[in-house]
């Protein structure tokens, strides 16, 4: 299929139904070209080339070691790494390095795999379908991976926390049953909006349901830590953040999540009105004053009440001051700050197949399992919009219905 030289440069063309041999076989002898560019780069001298000057750098190449699989999103090649001696130092290439035997692409590949309900037994065949059939996986590797990512997890929930500079923090629970569990445990999250525009997922933690104490415990622990107090808390109103932020930041500011309010009045509709009261729920959200906001408020209560459902108008006002906290931060913040979409997003997938996490026999597994997803979808995190409005947010600058407020209109 494909006919090589002896360097292992390609020589015939590619047709269509070989183009994925082709494509792997060429991306194969690219990296096996650059192993040997390495090598010459590091002794100064192309292959057989003696040494031009007595100073010039030590050490020579002494043939290959043995023939390695690396598995690729294109595929599964094999590599022969170039052998270097007489250094002082071992020489490790920057390209292949030991013992790595699949890109990061197809390592992120497996926990999302596995979290949306590919079982262990299922991947040697799902997963060889896709890199080709020498990939190094298997339903041992998926364990020894597991158990790499509990000692990841472990130790990153651990880390120092001192330079990160938080100005909003998204908090959420997801909860999981474990096949060994009697209950279901709620793993708290947060997710941190730092000054700089980006996301950072701080917490994942287990705790017990989404009470006072549990949450109280993971601030403790992120203040312990290093972590400063953010500007604005962003969450669920029946959790027990709220109370856990008196006990360790009750100086940072409080936004329910419009997204769980919406939901909790629509439960307070029948079904065939709940259309209508969505679209007038969705404008108080996104009104551009709280003045607005108020008399759209007032609107659907009345319309409530006359229409009977009262127990509607009664859940929207509940906790009011909380639903509107986001008009006295910036307006281009207000998209990110008035749901804890941030937290709920990656979550989506797992939300519709509950039953995956069943797999796991005990609920720190679970943890690290997710956790580790997390750490793949946080790198396609979007960054605050308006960044340079952050540096401000945390400084304690003061915002009306998203303007700033300068100093002579707050004494004015």
């Amino acid at each position: 299929m494909d006919q090589r030289t002896t360097s292992g440069t390609l020589t015939s063309s590619p047709t269509w139904e070989g183009l994925h041999v082709w494509l792997r076989g060429a991306v194969q002898a690219l990296i096996q070209e650059a192993l040997e560019a390495e090598v010459t780069e590091l002794l100064g001298r192309v292959r057989y080339q003696r040494r031009a000057t007595v100073d010039a750098p030590a050490g020579y190449r002494n043939g290959y070691g043995k023939p390695r699989k690396l598995t690729t999103p294109m595929g599964t090649i094999t590599l022969r790494r170039p052998r270097v001696r007489g250094l002082e130092e071992r020489f490790e290439s920057r390209i292949l390095p030991l013992f790595a035997r699949r890109t990061e692409e197809v390592s992120e590949l497996l926990p999302e795999l596995y979290l949306h309900g590919l079982a262990e037994g299922d991947f040697d065949l799902a997963l060889r379908g896709l890199l080709g059939e020498e990939a190094p996986l298997s339903a041992r590797t998926v364990a020894r991976l597991k158990e790499r990512w509990q000692a990841e997890w472990e130790a990153w929930r651990t880390r120092r926390l001192d330079e990160l500079r938080v100005v909003y923090l998204w908090v959420d629970g997801v909860y999981v049953k474990a096949g060994l569990e009697r209950e279901r445990a709620a793993l708290l999250i947060a997710v941190a909006g730092l000054v700089d525009g980006r996301k950072e997922v701080v917490a994942v933690v287990s705790g017990y349901r989404e009470s006072v104490e549990s949450w109280s415990a993971v601030l403790r622990d992120l203040r312990e830590r290093g972590m400063g107090a953010p500007r604005l808390v962003v969450g669920d109103g029946h959790l027990g953040i709220w109370g856990a932020l008196r006990n360790v930041w009750p100086e940072a500011d409080e936004q329910r999540c419009w997204n769980h309010k919406v939901l909790n009045v629509l439960e307070q509709l029948p079904r065939g009105q709940q259309a209508v009261a969505k679209s007038m729920l969705r404008a108080i959200a996104s009104a551009p004053t709280r003045a607005e906001a108020e008399r759209k408020r007032k609107d659907f209560e009345s319309w409530c009440r006359r229409q009977g459902y009262g127990k509607a108008a009664e859940t929207l006002g509940r906790d009011w001051e909380r639903m509107v906290t986001f008009y006295r931060y910036p307006k281009e913040h207000w998209r990110h700050i008035r749901t804890t979409n941030v937290v709920e997003s990656p979550f989506a997938a797992l939300r519709l197949r509950t039953d995956a996490a069943k797999r796991f026999k005990k609920v720190e597994r679970a943890t690290a399992v997710i956790w580790k997803m997390l750490m793949v979808a946080q790198k396609r995190f979007r960054r605050l919009n308006a960044p340079e409005l952050l540096a401000k947010v945390s400084a304690g600058a003061r915002y009306e219905d998203g303007m700033e407020v300068t100093e002579k209109e707050v004494a004015a």
